[in-house]
């Protein structure tokens, strides 16, 4: 079973830093092009930022600009997002998303251009 796994949400108070790590015990993330969403009760699954195979390339929502950076280290399997000045409004669940690198009609904010997502980890802001 292919597995995504979120790691490092919380609790934390605006202003503050979190950083949230995806690892994967059955996919080599080096083959993927990489992704957060985040998702609050009622609302849609919404694009946070994303990050090609070589990490070369990044881009995020214009609600987290500035504020929260994406990486990845391939020789770890791993995947990152760092969120700094973190405000209330960023309180919600946070999925990694994978995709295979090259992937045909690829979209870096649709959903639908991920084959893989995580469970997921909550992060809540308080002010």
């Amino acid at each position: 079973q292919v597995r995504l796994v979120e790691s490092g949400g919380g609790l934390a108070q605006a202003g503050a830093s979190l950083t949230l790590s995806c690892s994967s015990s059955t996919l080599s993330l080096s083959m993927y092009t990489m992704a957060w969403f985040r998702q609050v009760p009622g609302k849609e699954r919404e694009f946070v930022a994303h990050i090609t195979w070589t990490g070369k390339i990044t881009s995020y929502a214009d609600s987290v600009k500035g504020r929260f950076t994406i990486s990845r280290d391939n020789g770890k399997n791993l995947a990152y997002l760092q969120m700094n000045i973190l405000k209330p409004e960023d309180t919600a669940v946070y999925y990694c998303a994978a995709t295979p690198r090259g992937r045909a009609a690829y979209q870096r904010a649709s959903i639908g251009s991920y084959e893989f997502w995580g469970q997921g980890a909550q992060v809540t802001v308080s002010s």
